[in-house]
Parts: C-alpha cells; structure tokens; sequence
C-alpha cells in the first residue's frame, strides 16, 4: 500500500521517514519529493508498506503527529 506523507519539515530526511514507518512493519520503499531546481524538500514524500494492515496501523498512528515542529499528515496515496 502506497501512503502520502505531507506537511513535512523541510529538513526531514528520507531515512527519518523510513525510521518513523518501520516500527509498524516492513517499508518497500521511501521517497520524499525534492525540488529539481533547488534540491530541497518540497514537504511531501511517499511510503510503500507491502502489508496493507500495518500500513494502515502506521497511518492511524503517525497522521497528526509532529515531527521536527510539523504536524504530519499520512494517507493513502490515490493512484494517478
């Protein structure tokens, strides 16, 4: 299951994401968006959790939380 992670720190790193996600379960991958002009963050990145139930258990447990100041939000990422 694929999970949209938004209104994250600029400063938050793709290894942080993974760190807060793994505790629920297995972490396919992790990206989080950068800026192809300015190599930054643009505050929003992706988690992929082969097992959708503790994908779902991260989401109800890390949606609200606040990281490096920032209140995180985490939802299913709708498919293009």
């Amino acid at each position: 299951m694929k999970l949209l992670i938004r209104n994250l720190a600029r400063t938050t790193t793709q290894d942080e994401v993974k760190s807060l996600f793994e505790p629920f379960g297995a972490v396919q991958s992790c990206t989080v968006v950068m800026d192809a002009q300015t190599g930054q963050s643009k505050g929003f990145g992706f988690v992929e959790m082969p097992n959708p139930g503790e994908a779902k258990a991260a989401t109800k447990n890390l949606n609200g939380l606040e990281v490096a100041g920032n209140t995180i939000r985490v939802k299913k990422a709708e498919d293009k």
